[in-house]
């Protein structure tokens, strides 16, 4: 429990006629605070040092929880009796557990088959006679039983037991597993992640069976208490890197977590640099494919994008087809990438430089041509450009937020009506029109989406830079991008590692894939224990009678 529950929890305390047991347990809630910063994963300590425990009265019990949870409609407080008469009382939060699992397994057990004689704990009879659900655990104090019920559990208490019983029955609504729409591929499985955590770490677990996969939990959010999953693989993750992700993962303290946009931004290396320091991904096998490397990945419940860290440079610029695909299909494609990404970044650019410091640098027959194409435009090519750009950008950003249906067809058609336009009209020349299209689909080609957000921003600075001060501005700007891109990290691993600084072994999956056969060690950067994936000396893939 972070300070904030216990404060809440301290305030509405006072608030009742309860006078020094109110102080009471006000002074053990702010020792506990302490004991909850220096707590683990799911920030506290252990047992219910600080918190209110509950009372063995039901009704006193239901009174507090009623005054805790009031003007909460969505709360339902349920009282029976245990078959024999004695007095019960089930919480639990509608719309997002099971209710049919609620009455069939829990309730309908509790009315007509259990013995109401219940000797010493509550969950030694319970979890033994009748209730069919697997997942309880007991729990002595007000504030966990608060956190159960508004987390998706139902929480029994009997008269006369200061012990309750929380019995995880999620249910609800939620959208099922279906096929990611940012990382369509042509070959590879088609499962997707959803924004439930446990199924999530469930399509995880399916592709690595390995106890030596580990999940560790953390609860973050005073209002939103989301529940955060750190994820590695013991022996492969490098001990470092987990260590300091579990440290910034418990140094956060925000008052909700919506989606894992809010982790990336608290826990990456340079939070001010344009370029991701985190890979996110909706794919469970890219996920796996990373933690067999030697990454971890961090799963937050209520988003299907699961991040991975440290990452390079060079990650982005690969898909996960690339390892299901023939080798040389998957080097062509790579190749493809990488030029079509340079394209991306500096073909305006260059284009302007060209036009408005270096038209020498033309074929004659070809400088003729733009000049004849470009005599009637009132406006430099600096300005040609940003026309050009912005409107594409707009377009582009349209097509997304548009309905699918008419999306494509908004961003395609207004694309060509408003470049054809704008060359009848004397705006734009005919060849910027083509300069500013094969632009927009190099964009298209790079498969991580934050990294081709950081080329788009990249490629106003080097537009800038050309028209003021031709190619030499462009070899400054690109100077400054490369320095920087040297100089930043992903959880302390060199963004360019692999060509800076440079490693044999990692260059067997930077700008050529490998086949698997040769492929014989992971990244030497990410693990130094098991980094030998298979046998060289074993004839892989080829059979004697051949």
């Amino acid at each position: 429990m972070t300070g904030f529950w216990k404060r809440a929890f301290r305030k509405r305390k006072y608030s009742m006629d309860h006078g020094s047991r109110g102080g009471a347990a006000g002074g053990k809630a702010r020792g506990g605070e302490g004991g909850g910063r220096n707590g683990g994963g799911d920030n506290g300590g252990g047992g219910n040092d600080g918190q209110e425990p509950l009372q063995s009265s039901l009704q006193a019990n239901k009174e507090r929880l009623e005054h805790i949870l009031q003007d909460c409609s969505d709360i339902v407080f349920r009282t029976f009796q245990i078959r024999g008469g004695r007095n019960a009382l089930v919480v639990y939060t509608e719309g997002i557990v099971d209710t049919n699992e609620l009455h069939r397994s829990l309730l309908f057990p509790l009315l007509y088959r259990i013995d109401p004689q219940l000797a010493g704990e509550p969950t030694d009879e319970i979890g033994t006679d009748g209730v069919s659900l697997s997942q309880m655990k007991p729990t002595k104090s007000v504030e966990e039983a608060v956190e159960a019920i508004l987390s998706a559990s139902a929480l029994l208490l009997v008269d006369g037991y200061d012990v309750g019983v929380v019995f995880n029955v999620k249910g609800g609504t939620r959208r099922g597993v279906e096929e990611p729409n940012t990382e369509v591929v042509i070959r590879g499985p088609r499962e997707g992640f959803t924004e439930n955590l446990r199924v999530n770490t469930a399509l995880l677990r399916f592709r690595i069976k390995t106890p030596d996969l580990k999940t560790v939990r953390f609860v973050k959010g005073r209002y939103t208490r989301t529940d955060i999953v750190l994820a590695y693989i013991d022996g492969l993750a490098d001990p470092r890197v987990v260590t300091e992700a579990r440290r910034r993962l418990e140094a956060i303290e925000i008052d909700s977590v919506l989606e894992s946009g809010y982790i990336e931004e608290m826990i990456e290396d340079h939070p001010r640099s344009l370029f991701p320091q985190i890979q996110y991904t909706e794919r469970p096998d890219t996920v796996a494919g990373q933690l067999l490397e030697g990454r971890i990945a961090i799963f937050v419940d209520g988003t299907p994008f699961v991040m991975i860290a440290p990452i390079t440079m060079w990650q982005l610029l690969q898909a996960s087809e690339d390892y299901y695909e023939r080798f040389y299909i998957s080097n062509l494609i790579r190749w493809l990438r990488l030029v079509f990404a340079l394209i991306a970044l500096f073909l305006p650019a260059l284009y302007v430089a060209v036009i408005t410091f270096h038209p020498d640098m033309l074929p004659t027959t070809l400088l003729l041509s733009v000049a004849a194409a470009r005599e009637a435009i009132p406006f430099p090519a600096l300005v040609e450009a940003l026309i050009m750009e912005v409107s594409f950008e707009a377009l582009r950003e349209a097509g997304i937020r548009l309905p699918k249906t008419v999306g494509q067809a908004v961003s395609i058609l207004g694309a060509l009506v408003i470049g054809q336009a704008a060359v009848e009209a004397g705006i734009v020349s005919a060849p910027m029109v083509i300069i500013v299209s094969l632009t927009g689909i190099a964009s298209f080609t790079i498969p991580r989406f934050n990294l081709a957000i950081a080329i788009r921003i990249l490629r106003f600075v080097m537009i800038f830079a050309a028209a003021a001060f031709g190619l030499f501005g462009i070899v400054v700007a690109t100077m400054g991008m490369v320095a920087h891109l040297c100089r930043i990290s992903s959880f302390g691993l060199p963004y360019l590692t692999g060509v800076t600084p440079f490693r044999r072994k990692d260059h067997q999956d930077i700008f050529i894939r490998m086949p698997w056969s040769a492929m014989n060690y992971r990244p030497g950067t990410l693990t130094d224990r098991k980094s030998k994936r298979t046998d060289r000396n074993a004839k892989q893939g080829l059979h004697e009678g051949w």
